[in-house]
């Protein structure tokens, strides 16, 4: 079955926060088991899925440094957690029927594949999910620039970027009452607000390859289907300049 809305193929990027609910560290069976449910049912309806995974609700490289960890290795290791949470969410979408292969920038054969663009693509042809572990496999890269370039390899036509925020806002909402909400914005207003919704690399592979960004909140039930199909709460990052929402 075809999907019906604009986006047949995408890439989701998911935080390793939002995989952890309010638990602090680690993850959240509750929060795995919805996720789970919500991309069975984009995909079940044809929505071919990639998705990169964050490693911060187990270890952030940044904060390696800070306990005196030099900094590739740091990176390295927050490569590692981006796997363990890959492994958890393949597991959790088996679960749910939805076959899932998990393929990592670093390679680990006893536990997953390696990634190699063809075989992802082929994989994502065939109706599966698509995971993508250790970030690219380099140190000094985050895993939101992985996002950009697998979403350019794979030839998706949104990159979907779940936070904790229904949007992009010109401040932290959380901290910040009068906070303002965007509905869209071009990838210069991005870079030159300095609006940190993802890195600098990961907005300019997004604007040299025409993909456009569309940031939700994974906290609201069936935001990710509604995002796919063009509807629903979310702010779009793409050539055209910016409107305030409420």
């Amino acid at each position: 079955m075809a999907a019906d809305g604009p986006y047949r193929r995408v890439l989701l990027k998911l935080s390793g926060e939002a995989l952890m609910g309010t638990k602090g560290y680690g993850l959240d069976p509750d929060i795995l088991k919805r996720l789970a449910t919500e991309i069975s049912t984009v995909v079940n309806e044809g929505t071919q899925l990639g998705l990169v995974v964050g490693g911060g609700n187990i270890f952030r490289g940044v904060g390696g440094v800070e306990h005196g960890i030099e900094r590739a290795s740091a990176d390295f290791m927050g490569m590692l957690a981006t796997v363990m949470n890959a492994i958890a969410l393949q597991g959790v979408l088996e679960g749910a029927g939805v076959p899932t292969r998990v393929l990592s920038a670093i390679s680990m054969q006893q536990v997953c594949e390696p990634y190699i663009r063809r075989r992802a693509l082929r994989h994502m042809e065939k109706g599966r999910v698509v995971i993508c572990a250790a970030g690219t496999g380099n140190p000094f890269f985050t895993t939101d620039t992985a996002a950009a370039l697998r979403a350019a390899e794979l030839g998706c036509t949104a990159l979907l970027k779940g936070t904790q925020v229904d949007g992009v806002y010109s401040a932290d909402p959380k901290k910040d009452s009068s906070a303002t909400r965007f509905e869209q914005l071009s990838y210069h207003e991005v870079l030159s607000r300095d609006l940190q919704v993802m890195d600098a690399a990961a907005i300019s592979l997004a604007r040299e390859n025409g993909i456009p960004i569309l940031v939700f909140s994974v906290h609201n039930p069936g935001a990710l289907r509604d995002v796919v199909n063009n509807k629903g709460r979310f702010t779009i990052i793409g050539e055209q300049g910016s409107g305030e929402g409420d």
